[in-house]
């Protein structure tokens, strides 16, 4: 792992999704210009900070739930962002020590605080490859991904609050596929993705040019367009719902659908 590489290559002028769901989480890991992005989202819709705040607690849950519930002891997070209390691997392994973590991103400032992504417990593993979600075939056979998980064996992939950055003409379905193909029966897909089923159209228009003002391409999609990534699967009760729906904690408070404008699922690979 290249730190001088990784700063070397870090844009400050550009704003990227990491370092702005960075920003929303309450980090300090982010410049201005992520920061102007994020504040220019955050005018059409005002409450994105909460729905960071609820799709990360969203990964969690669903997390825990894999790791107790459905025994999976391998795990693929693709679009990891920064390190944040409750990552992967700490929810996993403090379950089941012996689980095994690949973390992906493509940002180099997350590059820069993967070491801790990779404080491990002794009896499993954590890696982290620096790479794109648009090359999933370079994903799936890097040596680091192979020599940390077994393919041959249920792996969950998540893929969380990052494929509404991959617009329609980037193949979305076909990036998925492509790595959902790789796993064996047993395994699971992850997933949560911005909508627009909750919004008014007026609200929709206004998120979608404050999206374009923001300089980082992102694209809503409906709960149908949603479900069909998860062709082949077949879903984890209750399905496809609100972040803040699936499995919520009962001594909570939840916020309304709307506010937070998330669709989450779990799917099971037959």
């Amino acid at each position: 792992m290249n730190s001088d590489s990784a700063a070397a290559r870090i844009d400050t002028t550009k704003p990227h999704p990491a370092r702005r769901y960075d920003y929303w989480l309450g980090g300090k890991d982010n410049f201005p210009a992520d920061r102007e992005s994020a504040d220019a989202v955050a005018e059409a819709f005002p409450t994105v900070r909460l729905a960071a705040v609820e799709n990360r607690n969203f990964l969690r849950r669903v997390t825990g739930y894999l790791a107790r519930e459905a025994g999976i002891r391998q795990f693929l997070d693709i679009g990891t962002g920064l390190p944040t209390a409750g990552n992967v691997h700490e929810i996993a392994q403090e379950i089941a020590p012996e689980s095994r973590i690949v973390y992906v991103d493509n940002d180099p400032i997350v590059l820069l605080h993967a070491r801790e992504l990779l404080d491990s417990a002794p009896q499993g593993a954590t890696t982290y490859l620096d790479a794109d979600l648009r090359d999933p075939r370079r994903i799936l056979t890097h040596p680091d991904l192979l020599a940390t998980l077994d393919l041959t064996e249920p792996v969950a992939l998540m893929l969380v609050a990052v494929m509404h950055f991959i617009t329609d003409d980037q193949q979305p379905y076909e990036i998925v596929r492509t790595l959902c193909d790789a796993l064996p029966s047993g395994s699971y897909l992850v997933m949560s993705h911005a909508t627009n089923d909750y919004l008014e159209e007026e609200d929709v228009e206004k998120t979608d040019e404050a999206n374009q003002r923001s300089g980082v391409p992102f694209q809503l999609r409906s709960g149908t367009e949603f479900a069909k990534f998860f062709a082949g699967f077949e879903f984890v009760p209750p399905g496809i719902t609100a972040v803040t729906e699936w499995r919520p904690e009962e001594w909570r408070a939840h916020p309304r659908a709307a506010a937070v404008s998330m669709l989450g699922a779990v799917a099971h690979l037959p």
